[in-house]
């Protein structure tokens, strides 16, 4: 399938406005249990590395789960409520564990509410990400993905103004805030997008009346025979661009101290111009991709993000690395926005984009596990002041990959 031809019709503002909302709410919630859950097992872990262990368990579950909830979504979406009773339900089910976090005493309560929260929101994650799917048309999905990641990256906002207007106060009523923010948001975007499920998903339907897969398993096989191999070299780039971003992401405070002679605090304010550019640079990038087409959109973000990691290399300054963080994270703005409805588009049908939002975890998840020890090897065999220039080489290889997809897509 081949989605990458210029626009032929509007996309529809309020569709985008209420999917955005219902991304937004889920990831209000995991950035809060990114920042506070830590602490929490601090109180009873010594062990930094058994605590990162414990917060990293949430991709294992992604990877594990993601794919089978997005075939079952999958099979969903073509009845009357589509894949909102697996969201509705799944969000209120995590709500209960999540608010109860604060009130464990002891570690075995805790990890049982941070595993149950965990194993549940992983099950709906993915399906309300495959959302806007539904309500968008193919050509138009990377504009809206670009109202979505933009929308997404205010979480950070959130999360930060809870953890530092109501932590310290009150503890337990910082751990309902946002579960209740989520159901209140969740239920908000049901209300208006519930009642045009049928017409939208079912209007797609008719025009793709190619049979549906029995398993994920059927999916994947599916994937791995493509003649043109052209998905799987998608899932690779995926997984070697999130890797990259990942260990950018994990080791910029310590290169920021070792090579740079920044404080802790300071060298962890180095990616902070990134964000605010990958904010400032998310959505028109978005409406570029839909001219340029998503693999070629990706393969010119991975070109200004190995450049950018060259500027910081050749010029190891505070004011040199600021700059280089910038250009990384318009990159992988690139990257962002088009990866997944890239995916989307090499699709065989559209009735196995969920599963296939699934896929696109497994890859991106693994990649982001991976991305940081692999960075951290080359770092240890050549030092910290080389950290840039052996993740441009990564970025090199992912560039090749790109530059390949994207001549495979144009032949």
């Amino acid at each position: 399938m081949a989605h990458d031809a210029p626009s032929r019709t509007r996309m529809s503002a309020s569709a985008v406005l209420w999917v955005t909302l219902a991304v937004f709410a889920q990831e209000s919630v995991w950035n809060f249990y990114d920042a506070q859950v830590p602490a929490q097992l601090r109180q009873y872990l010594t062990s930094a590395a058994l605590v990162g262990l414990i917060m990293g368990m949430d991709n294992v579950l992604g990877v594990l789960i993601q794919p089978w909830m997005g075939h079952l979504s999958d099979r969903r979406a073509g009845g009357r409520t589509g894949r909102w009773p697996i969201i509705i339900g799944g969000a209120c089910l995590a709500a209960v564990p999540f608010a109860l976090i604060p009130w464990m005493g002891t570690l075995p309560a805790l990890l049982a509410c941070v595993f149950c929260f965990a194993l549940i929101a992983n099950g709906f994650k993915g399906v309300t990400e495959t959302l806007v799917s539904d309500y968008v048309t193919a050509e138009n999905r990377s504009k809206a993905q670009g109202f979505i990641k933009a929308g997404v990256s205010v979480t950070i906002v959130v999360s930060s103004l809870i953890s530092l207007l109501v932590v310290d106060r009150s503890l337990t009523l910082a751990f309902a805030i946002p579960p209740l923010l989520m159901l209140l948001m969740l239920g908000l975007s049901w209300a208006f997008l519930g009642r045009r499920h049928t017409q939208a998903v079912l209007a797609r339907r008719e025009e793709d009346p190619a049979e549906e897969f029995p398993s994920p398993w059927a999916v994947v096989r599916n994937l791995i025979r493509d003649p043109s191999g052209s998905r799987l070299l998608l899932m690779i780039g995926i997984f070697c661009f999130a890797g990259m971003w990942s260990a950018l992401r994990s080791l910029m405070t310590p290169y920021g101290t070792e090579v740079l002679g920044l404080s802790r605090g300071t060298a962890g304010g180095l990616a902070l111009p990134g964000s605010v550019a990958f904010l400032i640079a998310v959505v028109p990038i978005a409406y570029a991709s839909g001219r340029l087409g998503q693999v070629r959109a990706i393969r010119y973000g991975v070109a200004l993000f190995v450049i950018g990691l060259l500027v910081g290399f050749v010029a190891p300054t505070p004011a040199m690395t600021v700059i280089s963080m910038v250009l990384t994270s318009i990159g992988y703005a690139a990257f962002a926005v088009n990866a997944l409805v890239a995916l989307w588009n090499l699709a065989p049908t559209d009735r196995v984009l969920g599963t296939y939002t699934g896929l696109y975890t497994v890859a991106s998840a693994s990649g982001s596990a991976l991305g940081p020890a692999l960075l951290g090897a080359t770092v240890d065999l050549t030092g910290w002041r080389f950290m840039l220039l052996n993740a441009a080489v990564f970025g090199a290889v992912t560039f090749a990959l790109f530059t390949r997809l994207a001549r495979r897509r144009t032949t």
